[in-house]
């Protein structure tokens, strides 16, 4: 890949786990009234019909990991544990006094934080809360997230036993230098362990989550961390590009400099290394930065063009609402978005008051949706089409113009009232959607807000 190619593209960019981006979001036009409204439109548009997603985030941490920019709570308090719980069952009890029948739950994802700071009972009275008010879909997908040093065969088993059958755990990289770097310090012993657990109790699909780009990571590195995965044979890997956001208020990117980062071709070159490795040991690529085998339900999924994206990443099931849980966690109505307090107190306090913990939000327009769909097939099938002409919208035209030069470095080819995303044009599908994006071309940001997108 040519140098001039990743420094021309390496521009900060959004990830488009939603459009419109949060930055972007509308809040002055939100009420909680809409949220309602547009609410109880999708359920009654497609619970029957495909069922709902929940997001349940679970934010406490034992320790703070340096590379990470998600919404947590540092404590080895576990008491914490009991009253988190029983809040999130009240918020969730709140939606369903709303719904006309009982929701039926097509996916449930525990997220954070660390779902595994929590013990294997309190977890399975988290989740038999929530079925107090629901039903399961006869097709339903449960995950959660496992840190490999402190999930234990009991975590596994419970959840397992309650309906779960897949776990991803956070590897990011095995070199010790890295590990200290990013105080994530996880002996590959720990993850072997918990993998070949996964296995023997039935789960079917396990995932491992890498990161290239981390400080100090060399290609040695990712490698051997590599050759370390493909010994435990996980069905499904992300291959995350480090997001260096340091400015985002809370996180915790500190503990290395900005000069310890790899950087532009050199960042590039860990990926398509990566890449390489993967796909010689069976893995293809789906979608952006996931790799699957063939006996995993996401390259099903991608292959009958059925994958979804949305704010819990890349998912093998589509479903119109997805309702976010907890401290800080997102909503999708399809017609709007909806996020909760970001602060466990301000959302404790809003439950007490009886009312839905949500305290900002956006109404997608009608260009919104149009624009959403294009990003959706950009990011899930790398092609996108205007062929039905509800898709097509007054501003394509100047879209497509500033794809050319794109077409012409060769990232894409545009034909037939399409867009179709050529091999070596997938590790810039985030510049792609970035044509599209509207509400980021109207009003560049004054400030960052994003990660770079190579």
């Amino acid at each position: 890949m040519s140098v001039s190619i990743v420094q021309k593209y390496n521009v900060p960019g959004p990830r488009y786990t939603s459009y419109p981006t949060v930055p972007y979001w509308e809040e002055e036009n939100f009420h909680l009234e809409d949220w309602k409204r547009t609410l109880l439109q999708s359920f009654k548009e497609s619970n029957a019909a495909e069922g709902i997603s929940l997001y349940i985030h679970l934010p406490f941490c034992e320790s703070l990991c340096t590379f990470c920019g998600c919404n947590k709570r540092i404590t080895k308090r576990h008491e914490v544990e009991d009253p988190y719980i029983t809040a999130i069952i009240k918020e969730w009890k709140l939606y369903c006094e709303l719904f006309p029948t009982q929701p039926i739950i097509k996916e449930i994802h525990l997220g954070g934080g660390t779902p595994t700071f929590f013990s294997p009972e309190n977890l399975e009275r988290l989740i038999n809360g929530i079925f107090d008010y629901a039903t399961k879909a006869p097709e339903h997908e449960f995950s959660f997230e496992g840190h490999p040093n402190n999930t234990t065969k009991q975590h596994l088993q419970k959840l397992y036993n309650i309906g779960f059958r897949r776990v991803s755990f956070g590897v990011q990289d095995y070199s010790p230098h890295v590990q200290e770097a990013i105080h994530r310090v996880q002996p590959f012993h720990n993850v072997a362990k918990v993998t070949f657990w996964a296995k023997e109790i039935g789960y079917t699909s396990i995932g491992h989550d890498l990161i290239f780009g981390l400080p100090f990571q060399n290609l040695h590195d990712v490698q051997d961390t590599i050759d370390k995965t493909k010994s435990l044979f996980p069905d499904r890997l992300a291959f995350y590009s480090y997001a260096h956001v340091p400015w985002i208020k809370g996180n915790g990117q500190r503990g290395f400099n900005d000069e310890d980062l790899p950087k532009d071709d050199e960042k590039r070159e860990l990926y398509e290394e990566g890449k390489k490795q993967l796909a010689k040991n069976g893995y293809h690529e789906i979608g952006m930065d996931h790799f699957a085998l063939e006996n995993d339900s996401m390259y099903t999924s991608f292959k009958e063009e059925k994958l979804h994206r949305n704010f819990m990443g890349y998912t093998a099931s589509k479903t119109q609402l997805m309702i976010g849980l907890g401290v800080s966690s997102i909503s999708d109505s399809w017609y709007s978005f909806a996020q909760n307090e970001k602060t466990i107190e301000d959302y404790y306090a809003r439950l007490a008051d009886n009312q839905l913990p949500v305290f900002k939000g956006h109404l997608l327009t009608s260009e919104d949706l149009i624009i959403r769909k294009h990003i959706l097939n950009l990011m899930c099938q790398f092609s996108t089409s205007w062929k039905d002409k509800s898709l097509d919208f007054p501003e394509l035209r100047s879209v497509l113009e500033s794809l050319k030069e794109m077409e012409d470095d060769g990232l894409l080819t545009i034909q037939n009232e399409s867009i179709t995303v050529t091999e070596k044009g997938k590790p810039f599908v985030r510049n792609i959607c970035m044509a599209f994006d509207l509400r980021l071309i109207k009003k560049a940001p004054e400030t960052k807000l994003f990660s770079m997108t190579i």
